[in-house]
């Protein structure tokens, strides 16, 4: 069977930090070659596609701002189709505020006024924050999360992303998010549909992340490939729910499965 399109993770496949991944770049030459389209999909919010079109390319990669879209991304889309005249109480980084403010979302500091709570990776993230949450959603607004990831691969060590941030919330306010997006959420298939126009056969989902970006391939019907160069190692394959289609030591590989 042939592909026509596929989705890239970026941290942990591509990249980590700022430096390529060893092999990745050959691997991304080596879709681009056989004629399959590739978007780059990140669950980091914190940056809008422009911003990665920069790194990426920094990186050896030639992508332009279609070929990239972010949690931040699926978040703002959500927003806007779903809150677009609400006040938003958001604990984020600056990135995902430019990008609200960009699409012409509101957003408040007022935890008695806001209409939603949305919540994200946030490096400045206290005490004083978690208040913020509990008193805004003793309120019963709704509760928006940009993505799952608690932690996310960076240069030296791991370190906690928006899953850590919403996770704290979740638990001090004793109550579940409404919505979680970025990858494996339904709004984010959605895009990936919108992106790659291809029957899902036609489709690989490459990534490290099992309950992200494998989950997301499953979900839309599209082949799965699991990377060892981010966050999923062997013991945790093992005892994971999730099964990828395939095993790579790192995208460098990907001819095994396109060939």
């Amino acid at each position: 069977m042939g592909f026509s399109g596929a989705v890239l993770d970026v941290d942990g496949t591509v990249v980590r930090g700022d430096e390529p991944i060893p092999g990745a770049p050959a691997g991304y030459r080596r879709l681009r070659e056989a004629g399959i389209e590739t978007l780059f999909v990140s669950n980091n919010p914190t940056k809008a596609p422009p911003a990665y079109v920069d790194r990426l390319g920094a990186a050896g990669y030639e992508v332009d701002a279609e070929q990239v879209f972010t949690a931040g991304t699926v978040t703002t889309r959500y927003l806007c189709d779903h809150h677009a005249d609400d006040e938003l109480l958001c604990i984020g980084a600056p990135g995902l505020f430019d990008q609200f403010a960009a699409a012409g979302l509101a957003t408040t500091d007022d935890v008695d006024t806001a209409d939603a709570l949305v919540a994200s990776i946030d490096h400045e993230f206290d005490y004083d924050d978690l208040c913020t949450a509990l008193w805004t959603l003793d309120r019963d607004v709704p509760f928006i999360g940009t993505d799952p990831d608690v932690v996310i691969p960076a240069p030296g060590r791991d370190v906690p992303g928006s899953g850590a941030v919403i996770n704290a919330i979740a638990g001090v306010a004793e109550r579940d998010p409404d919505v979680v997006l970025g990858k494996p959420s339904d709004p984010a298939i959605e895009m990936v549909r919108e992106r790659l126009p291809y029957p899902p056969e036609e489709c690989l989902v490459v990534g490290d992340r099992l309950n992200t970006d494998i989950a997301l391939g499953e979900r839309a019907g599209m082949t799965t490939v699991l990377v060892r160069s981010g966050v999923t190692d062997d013991e945790t394959l093992a005892a994971a729910d999730v099964s990828p289609d395939h095993v790579l030591d790192d995208l460098g590989q990907i001819g095994r499965v396109i060939d």
